[in-house]
């Protein structure tokens, strides 16, 4: 039977999904992360605990496995896993990114090096150490800047400074969120120059070095800061056929210009008029649940389709369906102890809501951006037009009510 190798990372939302995906292929599962997972029927040969943090060991300990019982694809699911999953499907002879272009995608200097050089249009950017250099890059870059992390994702401690001590405090805040995670607290950070403009995602599929796109989402809620929690993803895009156009190119050359070539890629892009800037660009598919918006052919979902392509599979329809969807990462407002998510039966019989899933049990801690790194829930919509989408889920969110009680150095 074929079988592929998911690395599910504990923290990972996406574990029921592509499971559920590869049982939909008839595939057998053997699941890696850090800790051994409790699912049900992934025992014995079919769950490998490996040290995410230290990627050739993890490898390695893969390798030994496909060994014994034969794998035929390596997939990561979310950033934790996609240097590990290059750097055992490099060593198994399996269709794979070359591991030093994944590389450059966790970390977003080696990023902004490897852009730079390959001429893709990004914010400017210096990477500093102490408030003096702070201090330098702001007065070389002009405020407003963005000061974030190297690592981390989903937005954590990316916060926006408007003057030369904002940015020294963000600096020093960014490495205390650094520390928090178990990161280098020592290590750069980067001070960019805040690009205005709309913000996109571009959902794409890299094969044999060739970018299809997807998906385009607009994000509907202005990220202007100071820090910049994502919530609307709406698709299609609503943006004029040559902005969408320079978006599209602007994806591929930046993936490109990593080395990248095989596989799911997930693009955070700002459109002004200025032209097109690359935030970011990952090497796995877009985060959280927002994939259960997206159905492509004859009902693929994303976890399907990136399945198939990394097994060599058959892809001949990847259009996406005539619906426009979207999706809403419920936000978290207040840092304390969830006690209760009031609203629920009538936030779902809103018009055009498809779903909504809360992924934090009352009774949990709760912390918002920039130092959170969890989302209360997702919100989904279904409608005939984006407008339509996006007013589902407004109207949807506006009948939820949150209820956390303060820590008490709140």
């Amino acid at each position: 039977m074929t079988r592929v190798l998911l690395l599910l990372p504990t923290s990972t939302y996406r574990a029921e999904d592509f499971l559920q995906a590869a049982a939909a292929l008839g595939v057998e599962v053997v699941v890696a992360s850090e800790r051994r997972q409790a699912l049900a029927g992934l025992m014995g040969e079919r769950a490998l605990t490996v040290p995410l943090r230290r990627p050739d060991q993890a490898a390695e300990k893969i390798v030994e496995l496909a060994g014994r019982v034969g794998i035929d694809a390596v997939v990561a699911v979310d950033d934790q896993g996609v240097l590990v999953a290059a750097k055992a499907a490099s060593r198994l002879g399996l269709p794979h990114n070359p591991p030093e272009a994944v590389a450059a995608t966790r970390d977003k200097a080696l990023m902004r090096r490897a852009l730079g050089s390959a001429g893709v249009p990004q914010p400017e950017f210096r990477l500093v150490s102490t408030d003096e250099q702070v201090a330098a890059a702001v007065a070389a870059i002009g405020p407003p800047v963005v000061v974030k992390p190297v690592s981390l994702s989903g937005s954590r401690g990316v916060i926006r400074a408007d003057s030369v001590a904002g940015a020294i405090d963000a600096a020093r805040w960014v490495r205390k969120i650094l520390a928090e995670a178990g990161e280098d607290a020592g290590s750069p950070v980067l001070v960019e120059r805040f690009v205005p403009g709309a913000e996109v995602a571009v959902e794409a599929l890299l094969r044999g070095g060739q970018l299809e796109v997807l998906a385009t989402f607009d994000k509907p809620d202005p990220l202007d800061g100071p820090y910049f929690e994502e919530t609307i993803y709406v698709t299609p895009s609503r943006l004029p056929a040559e902005q969408l156009r320079r978006a599209h190119e602007a994806t591929a050359a930046a993936a490109a210009g990593l080395g990248l070539v095989e596989g799911p890629v997930h693009a955070e892009l700002r459109v002004g008029a200025g032209g097109v800037w690359v935030l970011e660009l990952a090497a796995r598919s877009i985060g959280g649940l927002c994939a259960r918006v997206l159905r492509f052919g004859a009902g693929l979902s994303l976890e399907q389709v990136i399945l198939r392509h990394a097994l060599g599979l058959p892809l001949e329809d990847l259009e996406r369906e005539d619906k426009a969807a979207g999706v809403m990462m419920l936000p978290i407002r207040q840092e304390g102890v969830l006690r209760e998510v009031r609203g629920l039966a009538d936030a779902r019989a809103v018009p055009g809501i498809a779903g909504l899933e809360l992924t934090i049990r009352p009774g949990r801690p709760v912390r918002p951006l920039p130092e959170g790194d969890r989302y209360l829930g997702f919100l989904f919509a279904r409608g005939d037009s984006a407008a339509q989408v996006e007013h589902a889920l407004r109207a949807a969110h506006s009948l939820l009510h949150v209820e956390v009680e303060p820590c008490a150095s709140s």
